[in-house]
Parts: C-alpha cells; structure tokens; sequence
C-alpha cells in the first residue's frame, strides 16, 4: 500500500464528507493504493455517524472512535499503529489543509529520500493576534530550542516513512513535536514543504490560547528529555554541587567570623546568611539525589533493553 491517511478529529461532521471525496479524487487521479484513517476523538456531534456511512461505502476508510477526548497525540498514536501505508500522511479534518499537496509529500519521502516532511503555512488565514503572532514565537521558541529548522511545527499536513511512526510514541499534548521525537530517535533527515493554507469552511477552532501556554511546557519537557534524559546527573548533580557549595561558602563564612572576627556578635540563628547556607545546602542535596536516583533508573532501564535484544536475538537463531 501507498499512502495511509491518519485524520485525527474532533466534532467535524460538516466537513468529513467533503474532506473524503477531495482525498479520493486525489487518490485515484494519480493511481495510489491507500487507505484512510479517521479517528474520532470522542466527538459529541455526529461525527462518527458518518465516519460509519464512509466506511459502508468505501472500503479504503477506515476509523477509530475514542468514547472521549483524549486528545489530537493520542488519536495519532492509535492511526500510526493501525496504518498500513510505506507513507504516512497526517492532516486535519477541517478542510484547511489541502489534499492535493499529498502527491509531492508522497514523492519528498519515496524518491528524495527524506525521513520526514512537515508542511509550512507560509500564508494563513487565521486571526492575527490569537493565532500568528503566538504561533510565529512558539516556532522560533521550538527552532531554537530543538535544533530543528522548521518554520511550522504544528501543521497539520505531514509526510513519514512508515518506519519513522512505528518507531515514536507520540503521548501528552506531543504531537507538536513530532519531527523533534523523530529527530531524537535518530531520524535525521528532515524537510519541509510550503503548503497551502485555506480558510476554515465549517465550525470553529477546537484550540485556544492555552495550547501554546501547554506548547511551551511540552517545549521544556522535550528540551529536557532529548538532552539530559540519558544522563540526568548531568544536569541535577550539577546544579546540586553548585547549590551546595554556595550553601558551604556561607556557612565557611559564618563560622570564621564567628570564631574569630566577631565572637561575641549576634546568634548565627538570628542572621539571614545561616538560612540561606542550610537552605542551599538542603536544595543542593536533594537535587543530587534526584539526578542519581535518575541515572539508576536510566541505567536500570538500558539493562533490561539489552537483556530483552539479546534474548531476541537467542530466539532468532536456528
């Protein structure tokens, strides 16, 4: 099979059928076998009363239905396990990614050999304020931070190599960051197309301002796992030493003042610096527990990976 289109959505019920022929003029002008993936993400409309009237009429569609929202990375995560495809294609039920720009996603990953290519709104037809101008600082945000140069990391409209969604897991609110989860487990070469971006048709926005409040978060938890997740003490068992020397150098300090500058001066207890010193000290212990209690854990997790692929590998010879 060609093409698996994963189509996440949530209350789309005017578009879905409208959504459906586009794809499957598409499909059959340029003679692709594929297959399309609805999955209803615990819509309360009729969505998924016609996603069952497509799948009686079409034997290319295919859908999941959630019994409640669980959200667009777990939706993706049920269509990457069940799609079929050598290229995955993800979009949006909306009708504001355009399906006619699948065939040159399709030929990106199959004959120029990328891993990966993610769509680019270039032009948008979205609210200035409420939408650009954030979207606009979280991509720079996410560039800088990832060391991935897209321009859009959320668009909807994506290319992958089968292999590359098999190997993911996308969880949380993650699904932003799908090329950095890619580029993480060792899928390097990413692209990216302009696609075109067109005007939503039919109901409204299902995301807020607070997705890029929530996109910020997810943005350090990546940063975070992608960097130091392999080697925490890296990270925590520096900062503990660091604290705990700043508390030490205090606490160097008030004792030699207190033995021999100024012995009969005020209480240590009643000076600021004895708090900031046992504070410190206190903070600096507890993150280099942390960042040791993470490297057992790492550690501990790589042990039972090699243990399992060498048993696989004891199992495969004759």
């Amino acid at each position: 099979m060609n093409l698996s289109i994963v189509i996440p959505l949530l209350n789309e019920e005017e578009s879905l059928d409208e959504l459906h022929s586009w794809i499957v003029e598409v499909m059959q002008s340029k003679h692709f076998s594929y297959e399309i993936l609805f999955i209803d993400d615990g819509s309360t409309d009729h969505s998924w009363n016609v996603i069952e009237q497509l799948v009686q009429k079409d034997g290319h569609v295919k859908g999941i239905r959630f019994h409640k929202n669980f959200g667009k990375s777990q939706a993706l995560h049920a269509g990457f396990k069940l799609a079929q495809g050598d290229v995955i294609i993800t979009m949006d039920a909306d009708l504001q990614d355009n399906p006619e720009e699948i065939p040159e996603l399709y030929n990106l990953i199959t004959q120029e050999g990328f891993d990966l290519v993610s769509g680019w709104k270039k032009k948008r037809y979205d609210s200035l304020f409420s939408k650009n101008i954030p979207s606009k600082l979280f991509n720079w945000a996410a560039r800088i931070t990832s060391q991935v140069k897209l321009h859009d990391f959320n668009c909807g409209l994506k290319a992958f190599r089968s292999d590359v969604v098999k190997n993911i897991e996308v969880s949380g609110e993650m699904h932003r960051y799908i090329p950095v989860l890619a580029k993480n487990a060792g899928y390097s070469k990413i692209g990216e197309k302009v696609v075109q971006h067109q005007a939503r048709k039919y109901g409204k926005t299902k995301f807020g301002a607070e997705r890029f409040i929530n996109g910020l978060l997810d943005l350090i938890t990546i940063w975070f796992v992608s960097k130091f997740g392999k080697r925490p003490m890296h990270l925590f068992g520096a900062l503990g030493v660091l604290m705990f020397f700043i508390g030490f150098g205090f606490a160097l300090y008030l004792g030699i003042d207190k033995l021999f500058i100024n012995p009969f001066g005020r209480l240590l207890s009643e000076r600021p610096q004895f708090y900031v010193s046992l504070t410190s000290m206190i903070i600096g212990t507890q993150f280099f527990l942390a960042g040791f209690l993470g490297e057992i854990m790492v550690r501990s997790r790589t042990n039972v990976l090699r243990y399992t692929i060498s048993e696989e590998i004891n199992l495969s010879r004759p």
